[in-house]
């Protein structure tokens, strides 16, 4: 039995949080819409669009323990809003479904297939992918699945590019207590995780919304998607579309010079920038700097 049987008063408390915490996001949010999309496997995903519903779509991809929330920065900023912004929570995460044991997330190809059905149902003509760490991770497994045909480009945020400890930081503590059947030993364990997320720490109200964001999750997920795998060769390693890479120098999960080393070494035509100043979330920490970035490559594309 997984421990989110055991505390379903909890999981439905902390996702009426997590509600209450988007309808309290920035003015920016209101004007979003959201729909629901159904996986192959019969998994609802949550959607939000916001931004320029007939610009160049933009398809945001968070990472573990995350949702739609993660991206506030971007939704909010005026110099993406003529872009069209979407982001979906994925499966066992924010207001998505959580289907229960391992089978719904250890297989990397189920996280390609959501990603592909967020690309389908929302039409979005040849959209550019931006995933944040685990999120990167889900592009390089959709690129081995359905190739980059259907998109224009690629950005990875201190993404995953493979699971090994090479690139990983060595976190067991962390890691092992994420799958603590104990309530606060989870929690706390929670709270840590997010907490090496960033070199410049966010602001207590922010901190908090993350942290009601991030207890949502499903157990079964996070014990389960750590022996992912990722098919960099086959996926990363074949696109020949544009990809760039951003990672924070300061990141304390994710090694920042190794994962791009690696990527450059499948794909010799990858950028990369590293910002001196964050850590694993460049994209809330840097903020202004990211969505600047951003903004030059999707421009770039239409160049």
């Amino acid at each position: 039995m997984s421990p989110s049987t055991h505390f379903p008063a909890i999981f439905h408390m902390l996702r009426a949080m997590l509600l209450a915490c988007a309808l309290a996001a920035p003015a920016a949010m209101a004007d979003s819409k959201t729909y629901t999309v159904t996986a192959p496997d019969g998994v609802t995903l949550a959607v939000r669009e916001a931004g320029d519903p007939h610009g160049a779509p933009l398809i945001f991809i968070h990472g573990l323990l995350g949702s739609t929330l993660n991206w506030e920065a971007q939704v909010a900023d005026p110099r993406l809003q003529r872009y069209r912004l979407i982001s979906y929570d994925m499966r066992g995460h924010g207001l998505s479904g959580k289907p229960a044991g391992a089978e719904a997330y250890s297989d990397g190809r189920r996280w390609a297939a959501d990603l592909r059905a967020v690309i389908t149902a929302s039409r979005a003509a040849r959209p550019v992918l931006v995933g944040w760490s685990l999120g990167g991770a889900v592009i390089s497994n959709y690129l081995s699945a359905y190739g980059d045909g259907a998109i224009a480009g690629a950005v990875y945020v201190d993404g995953v590019i493979e699971l090994k400890p090479e690139q990983i930081v060595a976190h067991p503590e962390v890691y092992r207590d994420l799958n603590a059947p104990d309530l606060k030993t989870h929690l706390d364990a929670v709270r840590e995780f997010l907490r090496l997320c960033f070199h410049t720490q966010p602001a207590a109200p922010d901190f908090e919304r993350l942290l009601a964001n991030a207890a949502v999750a499903s157990w079964d997920m996070q014990r389960a998607v750590q022996s992912m795998r990722v098919d960099l060769a086959g996926g990363l390693g074949k696109a020949e579309v544009p990809v760039l890479l951003i990672y924070g120098a300061q990141d304390a999960l994710v090694k920042a010079r190794p994962s791009i080393a690696r990527a450059a070494e499948v794909n010799p035509r990858i950028r990369s920038k590293l910002y001196d100043a964050s850590g694993h979330a460049p994209f809330i920490e840097e903020a202004d700097r990211f969505n600047r970035d951003l903004a030059g490559f999707v421009d770039g594309l239409k160049r």
